[in-house]
């Protein structure tokens, strides 16, 4: 065996290591977990997880993979939340019927991804910028129209059908909530891996100037890109109205960063740390994991934030370290 083919074989295991490292890593949480909580591994333990942990911050990571992937960063996906269950929550309390405030709650949503994308277009303010701005008006929207941030409970028997049909309805015995994850996830996995959108997506990520002189529109790509992102967490929030049967002023904030981690987290298991659909699906899991796993063995709140600190670190570090070394 000559140095090179060495160097070669040498080079190759470090970056066969370094996109594995989400995968140690989740390994090694499950078994710590496994070991010090008697609960950890229970069917109900587990399905409450999928059901109240997954399936929210995985259709909201979904958004920000399509945006992060184009090179952006939506910091108001919180927003997209909140006013999607805003809305859906007061066409309830009006007596609209289900499908009318689910298409208002989307509406909503809609409307703060058009907002995002006219800043970015039109204005040509930089994604952060502009996001960050929607997130500052988004706030107060909420609690101008909520009398200074009163949450809207609805917890009359009137109202529970309408719960009910998006929350505890199942096919085949897969609950709906897990239903809609499945499918914006394949949706989201065509739009990205298979569609020529997705080309543009990752042009847009890695080369913008490139795209346009290729003659890509890109203003109409990044309205898709940031639309659908805010939609996506539009999902988000009918689907967490629904589970607790109220609104809660900026609960949505509570996922921006879970959301953000768990994409980037995602980027370690691909050679090119590009976002893809199945990283962050499995960002998703390990960070709902981790949360789940240090609620059981005592950690509050606090401490959780800082175990995942931690987490977030050595998984990125340990990527991104043995890539660079490799290179």
């Amino acid at each position: 065996m000559t140095l090179q083919t060495m160097k070669q074989s040498h080079r190759f295991s470090i970056e066969t290591i370094s996109n594995l490292a989400v995968y140690f890593a989740f390994a090694a949480v499950i078994v710590f977990f496994s070991i010090f909580s008697t609960g950890f591994l229970t069917l109900d333990n587990l399905f409450n997880l999928v059901s109240n942990k997954v399936v929210l911050l995985a259709i909201t990571a979904l958004g920000m993979t399509i945006v992060i992937g184009a090179g952006g960063i939506d910091l108001s996906v919180g927003v997209a939340i909140d006013m999607a269950s805003m809305i859906f929550i007061m066409l309830i309390a009006a007596g609209y019927p289900g499908i009318v405030a689910v298409a208002g709650g989307l509406a909503a949503a809609f409307c703060v991804g058009t907002l995002n994308a006219f800043l970015i277009n039109k204005l040509k303010i930089d994604p952060f910028l502009a996001t960050l701005g929607v997130l500052f008006i988004g706030k107060s929207t909420q609690q101008l129209a909520s009398q200074g941030g009163q949450p809207i409970y609805l917890t009359r028997p009137e109202f529970a059908s309408t719960f009910d049909a998006i929350t505890r309805t199942s096919l085949l015995g897969i609950p709906t909530p897990i239903i809609v994850l499945i499918v914006c996830s394949i949706a989201v996995y065509l739009a990205l891996h298979r569609s020529v959108f997705g080309r543009y997506v990752a042009l847009l990520g890695v080369a913008p100037g490139v795209a346009r002189y290729s003659g890509v529109r890109v203003p109409l790509q990044l309205s898709y890109v940031f639309i659908s992102c805010s939609v996506l967490s539009g999902i988000t929030g009918i689907l967490l109205s629904s589970t607790v049967r109220s609104y809660v002023p900026l609960s949505g904030d509570a996922f921006l960063l879970d959301a953000i981690g768990a994409t980037f987290i995602g980027t370690a298991i691909s050679a090119e740390r590009k976002p893809s659909v199945i990283g962050t699906l499995l960002g998703v899991f390990l960070l709902a994991v981790m949360r789940n796993g240090l609620l059981l063995i005592g950690w509050n709140f606090f401490w959780q934030q800082v175990g995942i600190g931690v987490l977030v670190f050595l998984v990125l570090g340990l990527s991104f370290g043995l890539r660079k070394r490799s290179e």
